[in-house]
């Protein structure tokens, strides 16, 4: 990884926001090339690469802020794609993307940790399918894991509870911020051309003739008028990257092709001071359900245990549930009891688009203008980029084609929010140069000032509290805002104002 670094200069982060306001103004009497419907990490990757491309583009999203469904609460793990189905487009795509997001990270600045990961077999069951599964990620084009003994289980992971039989290692895979990630690709976009509007939850899609004087459409443009609350939004194509509901709105152009199961995922964060116990991911023997509970530190320094998996039927339910710990405290005990010991610093649930599918659904319908990105699990974060990159060359041979734009901006360079980088508040030069990034308002997590300040002149501003703790990680520490929330709320109130200027 490159040094992460906050940018500086937010002045010109201004200008951008100003002139993407003015696109949003004339967004509902413009006729777009593509409209893209959800703005999580899979529909914000496809809007970029789209944007790329001689194309105009379109990026609506029901929410208030990107990335404020499936994409922020995951296990925000990169992964290699070593256990995927070989021969399907997921294995194909979550290789390529591993690639792609890696380069990208790079690039921008997405804070990225190689930790590995080990693979811990606790039956005879478990230890006989390891050599299938290395078997598997070499079909799969990764060949990098080894089996090991239950005595290096323990040399690597010492914290481990008893009873491991053996495990496999998978050194590349590694941790990443889903958070920074999404909004990466999103203000990429949108400085690339892409036209985004929040708060447009899609409740229609008409298909109107090309020629038939409606919509300004032409001898042989054919169009999709898509209804939402705030106007109506009418483009060439339209991509189905909407989640959670890519069903229901592959339904509005007539399709019956799948169904989505929310599945809930709830997740236990550890206190920072637990990191020690886990510097490497832990995976369990995947199962016909899922990767199952894993132990993993994440980017931001802590250690997480989970995920559960419970389907639901309310698509909504985001809500932690009292049965949901028994369960991961339960599977913690055995995997690693000192843990347990250790503070809980937040606990969190994320829904998942279960779909009754083997594969990721990405299917073009040319003669509706329509092209559908379900099915997409949890291995989307990793693939996103490579299925944008599938996307632009499905759409191409359905005969949307564009010449690659010269024009292109540099890529955005994000603000770090990860532990194991510099941070600003402990970068002296950067202090010298702007005295906000020394003083800190969050410090459970050492948030300053100025990053409070730069997020509400970015291109792309919190909404809320919850996007600016996506942005910040203020009030995510182990205090969960009990010191740090009224001052928060006050800079929240003036839009990363001063603490002075809050006070007055």
């Amino acid at each position: 990884m490159t040094e992460h670094s906050p940018p500086t200069g937010p002045v010109a982060r201004g200008e951008v926001t100003e002139q993407a306001d003015e696109r949003t103004q004339s967004a509902y009497d413009k006729v777009y090339d593509v409209a893209v419907i959800g703005a999580g990490v899979v529909g914000s990757a496809i809007a970029r690469d789209l944007s790329g491309r001689d194309l105009s583009v379109v990026l609506l999203d029901a929410r208030d802020d990107v990335g404020d469904g499936t994409s922020k609460a995951n296990t925000a793990i990169l992964h290699t794609g070593f256990d995927a189905k070989p021969g399907t487009l997921e294995s194909r795509l979550v290789r390529r993307g591993y690639e792609l997001l890696s380069a990208y990270a790079d690039e921008t600045g997405i804070p990225v940790e190689r930790t590995g990961a080990l693979l811990v077999a606790w039956t005879q069951e478990e230890l006989d399918a390891l050599p299938g599964l290395r078997d598997k990620a070499v079909a799969n084009g990764y060949e990098h894991c080894e089996p090991v003994t239950a005595d290096e289980v323990y040399r690597q992971v010492p914290a481990l509870g008893p009873g491991a039989l053996g495990g496999l290692t998978v050194p590349d895979e590694s941790i990443i911020c889903t958070w920074t990630t999404t909004l990466a690709l999103a203000t990429d976009a949108r400085a690339r051309g892409t036209t985004l509007l929040l708060g447009h939850r899609v409740a229609g899609a008409r298909r109107v003739a090309g020629g038939s004087g409606e919509e300004g459409t032409g001898p042989g443009d054919d169009v999709t008028v898509l209804a939402t609350p705030r106007g109506r939004v009418t483009a060439r194509w339209v991509v189905n990257a909407a989640g959670l509901g890519a069903d229901v709105l592959d339904g509005l152009f007539g399709h019956e092709r799948f169904t989505v199961t929310p599945r809930r995922g709830e997740l236990l964060v550890y206190d920072k001071l637990a990191r020690p116990l886990a510097d490497r991911i832990v995976l369990p023997v995947p199962s016909s359900r899922g990767k199952g509970v894993l132990i993993s530190p994440t980017i931001y320094g802590n250690v997480m245990l989970g995920p559960t998996a419970e389907d639901l039927t309310d698509r909504g339910d985001t809500g932690t549930s009292e049965s949901g710990f028994a369960f991961l405290l339960d599977k913690g005990a055995r995997l690693m009891p000192t843990l347990l010991e250790e503070e809980v610093t937040a606990s969190y649930a994320g829904l998942r688009a279960a779909v009754d599918h083997g594969d990721y659904l990405i299917e073009p319908s040319a003669d509706q203008g329509y092209l559908l990105v379900g099915g997409i699990r949890s291995t989307g974060l990793t693939a996103s980029l490579a299925i944008a990159e599938h996307v632009r060359g499905v759409l191409a041979e359905a005969g949307l084609k564009a010449a690659v734009r010269l024009d292109l901006p540099e890529p955005p360079r994000m603000p770090n929010l990860g532990e194991a980088f510099i941070r600003p508040y402990e970068d002296g030069a950067l202090i010298a140069q702007d005295s906000a990034y020394g003083r800190v308002v969050c410090f459970c997590e050492r948030v300053t000032e100025g990053e409070i300040r730069d997020a509400y002149l970015s291109p792309l501003p919190p909404a809320g509290l919850d996007g600016l703790r996506r942005r910040t990680r203020a009030t995510n520490g182990r205090c969960q805002g009990f010191y740090c929330g009224a001052r928060i709320d006050a800079l929240v109130a003036t839009k990363g104002g001063t603490c002075q200027e809050a006070a007055e």
